[in-house]
């Protein structure tokens, strides 16, 4: 991870399979404020995709994503 970047919000989907990471992502983010950053783990095969698909969808922005151990790390900040 080249930058750190300090969320405003965690949000952990250990153990929570789909849907559940990508509509508790959408639920998180539609609570959060424009200029505001939310940190998602995950460890959901799906999650990967799933994520970076709702995150296109709804025109937000992807900071910063790394897999390690299976486990994805999503920095995501709400543009609008």
């Amino acid at each position: 991870m080249s930058k750190n970047f300090k969320p405003d919000r965690k949000l952990d989907c250990l153990k929570l399979y789909c849907p559940e990471p990508v509509v508790r992502t959408k639920i998180e983010i539609d609570k959060m404020q424009v200029g505001e950053i939310l940190e998602v783990v995950a460890d959901d095969p799906a999650a990967e995709m799933d994520i970076k698909s709702l995150i296109k969808n709804i025109e937000q922005e992807i900071l910063q994503f790394h897999v390690e151990d299976d486990i994805v790390r999503f920095i995501i900040r709400k543009v609008k």
